[in-house]
């Protein structure tokens, strides 16, 4: 039925004529019935199945009653902390409260608890004793084994035994909850389920594991970080479903939390059928009244093109969730889509974005990939191109030709990040012209991160060069046409191996090429990375070698006040920054100089351009 909502109250139950449902999903975001929440994937594609899905959204953790408001469900509870997890929605990396959650009504924060997936699961084990509790969502998947909390800077245990669940899906996760939810139906215990991929639990046995990888206990990892830089490569390496192999993570109490292997992933034609799924693309109406929800706004005329990534980015977690395998959907299957769009009565013509991790990987990047499995120690990427490597934008090509010639497209954007070496890479430039001309807004945002190569090589990002030949390339094509367009950079401070010298030939690159960076990205130290397991145990895993990484809240300020050095207000950070790194050279009126000298007896404050502030500016502050 057109805009039909699952269930939020025992009303729409009735109205459905359910006594109860199968499956109440916990929610740390407000209900959005639209393919980018995770929560509505999994609801709908249940739903597709034939299970009776109610929707608990953002209950008050504070009240018990909230979560019996639904009933006791026939199969168990599925609990997700929402799109993002709680904690990096809750704070900047300066642990710092943020002010909005785009994800509640109106955009207000206070609507969900910090550590949502927890809290909610062990309220859920209040109300209801001996309902299974299944965990999945990306807060619980990038948490599923012992992991760097940065918020409390030590250690945690795997997320399924401080939540009390039962069972964890990790990854999308629309396998092995269908798998579970037919096991739990066909009256199979919950801690009889041991065996689906792409799902992890709790034992005091080992025998119906096998071939499994013992990684060091718990206890060991607390206090070597050696120990847990060597834990966390073995759970990298076995990401891939033809390779991986069961992990076991040892606990005190004789308790083990075992990793079963990744889940297949899913075929261009299973990818089809989700996304086709009835979604209202809406938010429920119950949150009209109070503002509605922002984070809808930008995704709600966008189309996932796929999914997985072969980019290798460090500091990214999607080789941890999503896989490094991508898995695409079809032309027809996104024209299809696309036309619902353009049936809104909202729709003025303009689809946001069609893309997905990386909007420039529409296929899979070898041969070897093809057979579903990706290679455990080697980049397709970095350092440089794999020779395997087939780079390919025909099929991406074709498809927003297609769906520009759809009546009632004016125009087709790509927001998705673009892979700016991949693009370059290609010797067939018939893409990037037709990106310039007839899908960027005037600007297109790339992300080369930085410039300095030992900070580049620790990200995982191509040379510097290969930037400069993308930037050269763009600024020739747009000539070509004459068109008026401009990159916007993003550049990345304090991730390991930058030190203040990585950070000046940052802030002297941005001073030769005269961009001035309105917003720069601290290093955010979030589980399920390999740049999150550098920054804890100050080593890299992939050849225990020493990585230097700034913890100190003062050498991370003086890092980001480099690359903003024009701002006034960062002049006694660059200012001591420059000196302590002995780049006295950079303190003058020259050229080359980043900021003037200190008036003497003067704080060391400027004003935009690098000029002091005369009494008169300072009168007026």
């Amino acid at each position: 039925m057109e805009d039909r909502f699952l269930p939020v109250s025992k009303e729409d139950m009735k109205e459905r004529g359910w006594d109860r449902p199968d499956f109440i999903l916990v929610s740390g975001d407000a209900y959005v019935d639209h393919p980018s929440f995770g929560p509505a994937i999994i609801g709908r594609f249940l739903e597709a199945y034939g299970f009776k899905v109610a929707l608990l959204a953002q209950p008050d953790w504070r009240d018990l009653r909230e979560f019996k408001k639904l009933g006791k469900p026939a199969l168990g509870f599925l609990v997700t902390g929402g799109n993002i997890d709680s904690m990096v929605n809750h704070y900047t990396v300066a642990r710092k409260r943020r002010k909005k959650d785009e994800y509640s009504p109106g955009g207000r924060q206070g609507s969900r608890p910090d550590r949502a997936t927890i809290v909610y699961s062990q309220k859920v084990k209040e109300a209801y004793k001996n309902v299974p509790v299944i965990l999945g969502g990306i807060e619980a998947s990038l948490r599923r084994l012992a992991h760097y909390d940065y918020w409390e800077d030590r250690v945690r245990r795997s997320i399924l035994l401080d939540a009390k669940g039962d069972l964890l899906v990790y990854g999308m996760g629309e396998k092995p909850i269908l798998e579970v939810a037919e096991a739990l139906k066909s009256g199979i215990s919950i801690e009889d389920i041991t065996y689906v991929k792409g799902t992890l639990y709790k034992s005091k046995s080992l025998d119906t594991v096998h071939q499994g990888i013992m990684l060091p206990s718990y206890d060991q990892l607390i206090v070597s970080k050696k120990v847990f830089a060597r834990s966390f490569l073995t759970q990298y390496r076995n990401t891939d479903p033809v390779t991986a192999r069961p992990l076991i993570e040892p606990y005190r109490h004789n308790t083990y939390v075992v990793q079963n292997p990744p889940a297949e992933f899913l075929s261009t034609q299973e990818m089809d059928s989700i996304y086709l799924l009835p979604f209202t693309r809406k938010y429920h109406p119950i949150y009209e009244k109070k503002g509605g929800v922002p984070a809808l706004k930008e995704v709600k005329y966008s189309l996932v093109s796929h999914r997985g990534c072969f980019g290798g980015c460090n500091f990214c977690a999607l080789h941890y969730h999503q896989g490094r395998t991508v898995q695409a959907r079809s032309i027809s299957s996104l024209l299809e889509e696309a036309e619902k769009l353009t049936r809104d009565p909202d729709f003025k013509g303009y689809i946001h974005d069609v893309g997905g991790p990386t909007a420039n990987f529409r296929r899979r990047a070898c041969q070897k990939q093809e057979m579903e499995e990706a290679c455990t120690d080697k980049k397709c990427l970095f350092p440089r191109p794999c020779k395997n490597l087939e780079i390919d934008h025909r099929e991406y090509l074709e498809l927003l030709r297609k769906l520009r010639k759809l009546e009632g497209v004016k125009k087709v954007f790509i927001r998705s990040g673009i892979r700016f070496d991949y693009l370059i890479y290609d010797k067939d430039q018939e893409f990037f012209e037709d990106l310039c001309r007839y899908h960027i807004s005037g600007q297109l945002k790339v992300a080369p991160e930085h410039v300095a190569s030992p900070v580049l090589e620790k990200m995982g990002k191509p040379g510097h060069p290969v930037y400069e030949r993308f930037v050269q390339k763009f600024e020739e094509i747009n000539k070509k046409y004459g068109m008026d367009q401009y990159l916007v950079p993003y550049f990345m401070s304090s991730h390991p191996g930058s030190d203040l010298q990585a950070a000046i030939r940052l802030a002297e690159y941005l001073r030769d090429t005269g961009y001035i960076p309105r917003q720069v990205q601290d290093f955010y130290p979030t589980p399920g990375t390999l740049s999150t397991c550098m920054y804890y145990t100050e080593l890299d895993p992939r050849t225990m070698e020493k990585v230097y990484v700034t913890k100190s809240p003062h050498e991370k300020a003086m890092q980001r006040a480099l690359i903003q050095y024009r701002n006034p207000q960062n002049y006694s950070l660059v200012y001591e920054a420059l000196k302590k790194a002995g780049r006295e050279d950079l303190i003058g009126y020259g050229k080359k100089c980043l900021i003037p000298p200190p008036r003497k007896g003067a704080k060391k404050t400027a004003t935009k351009g690098g000029r002091r502030p005369s009494r008169k500016q300072k009168r007026s502050r």
